[in-house]
């Protein structure tokens, strides 16, 4: 069994092969193959994967390209976490709304808007060497905006794609943290999009957690107000704190010394060092400091379901396909699925409650728009989209925000005549 890792050369590399190593008994790779755009990240993180492969007693042959069809050839799960643009493009997602006084943050809002136009014409691109190189393989996506991607994913192409986030899983984590109980034996029905989804009905090993239970649960979401929490009935996703907060986020975000974007430049500096370091045959502390924990657990878990014919349950982006009647059928949802050797399954849900279904829909409304004209690269489809987002509503601020972020995209958006 071979796997292919897209983007190879991302800092997130090695906690991969950490969780690939916990069940390399139950899911036996043969061959890991790494593969990036960028050269030199990808031999500086290849030279430690070999060091840490041997470390964590994998007998698996890792090699690495530069070519994706090469890649792709003969996989059977290809996994990408690519940033198209880098974070030097992200530093420009985040300043260029703040200065506007418009949220600028990786995935939600303009930034996100305009990492969905550059990340997903290169997905498609993946996905077509998938179609041609191994057409039975299994796309599993973390890069984001993966929402965005997956709606792109699923109307454009045919292939097998598991969508993925942590934060899906994250309500099943802090319940058992809150809770005293395994993160197994938690379910629940989850509402909404990636980094904008409400979780209720919680179940430990079936039984309805108390109302005293869930504020628990609730109030260990730090992001967001659990008075608001409750009055909603769900508990929020930490990413609706720049919808529910907006004005406080802004506020943070515009007097910080530094943007996220542009501290992780800082961070990736002392992390590929340590890599480079020959001594450095563990995972170092400075990887540590990275964040982004969980996605590499979510990976693995639905390869081994998938390979393994294990019904998991699990949280995906998925077409809607009437789950919520509200949202049409080929809306991408983030919500609850068993998955097995025959794919993804949605589990029926409860209604979500009342008071979100507005918001996710106007959301929803504006994904769909954004992947359509990140395809197109119809620039009347992508200013609509950014009008309709919420945390800009107003078409001549979406309008200069656009062509001023366009203007800084020039080199990374070919489909755009500009």
């Amino acid at each position: 069994m071979k796997l292919s890792v897209i983007g190879a050369g991302s800092s997130y590399t090695p906690e991969l092969l950490e969780k690939l190593a916990e069940v390399k008994d139950q899911f036996p790779l043969k061959t890991i193959t790494l593969m990036d755009t960028d050269a030199a990240r990808l031999e500086t993180v290849v030279s430690f994967c070999g060091r840490y492969t041997r470390h964590l007693g994998m007998d698996v042959k890792l090699e690495s390209t530069l070519d994706l069809d090469k890649a792709i050839y003969g996989a059977s799960f290809v996994n990408t976490q690519i940033r198209a643009g880098g974070n030097a493009c992200r530093v420009n997602d985040e300043k260029i709304p703040l200065s506007m006084g418009v949220i600028g943050q990786e995935t939600t809002g303009p930034g996100g808007f305009m990492k969905a136009l550059r990340t997903v014409p290169a997905m498609l691109d993946i996905a077509a060497a998938i179609s041609r190189n191994a057409p039975d393989a299994w796309l599993i996506n973390y890069s984001n905006p993966t929402g965005i991607i997956s709606q792109a994913i699923h109307d454009y192409t045919h292939i097998k794609c598991a969508a993925l986030c942590a934060g899906g899983i994250r309500a099943a984590w802090r319940t058992a943290e809150v809770l005293g109980v395994d993160a197994k034996d938690v379910q629940y029905d989850i509402f909404g999009l990636n980094h904008l989804n409400y979780t209720y009905n919680i179940k430990v090993r079936g039984r309805p957690i108390t109302q005293e239970e869930f504020e628990k649960v609730a109030a260990h979401v730090s992001e967001v107000s659990t008075e608001l929490s409750v009055k909603i009935g769900a508990v929020l996703s930490g990413y609706l704190m720049y919808y529910y907060h907006r004005n406080k986020k802004l506020a943070d975000l515009r007097g910080a010394l530094k943007t996220r974007g542009e501290s992780v430049l800082e961070l990736e500096k002392e992390i590929f060092a340590d890599f480079l370091n020959s001594e450095f045959s563990e995972k170092p502390h400075s990887l540590q400091k990275r964040g982004g924990g969980g996605y590499s657990a979510v990976a693995v878990g639905v390869m081994d379901a998938i390979y393994n014919n294990r019904d998991t349950w699990h949280v995906i982006n998925v077409p809607n396909k009437g789950i919520f009647p509200f949202l049409p059928d080929n809306a991408v949802v983030e919500t609850a699925v068993i998955v097995n050797a025959n794919g993804i399954k949605p589990v029926a849900a409860e209604p979500p409650p009342k008071a979100v279904c507005g918001l996710v829909s106007m959301v929803k409304n504006y994904e769909m728009l954004t992947a359509e004209a990140a395809v197109t690269g119809n620039y009347d489809t992508a200013l609509l989209a950014l009008t309709h987002h919420p945390m800009v509503g107003d078409y001549d601020l979406a309008k200069e925000l656009f062509d001023r972020m366009l203007a800084a995209n020039r080199d990374y958006l070919p489909r755009f005549n500009m």
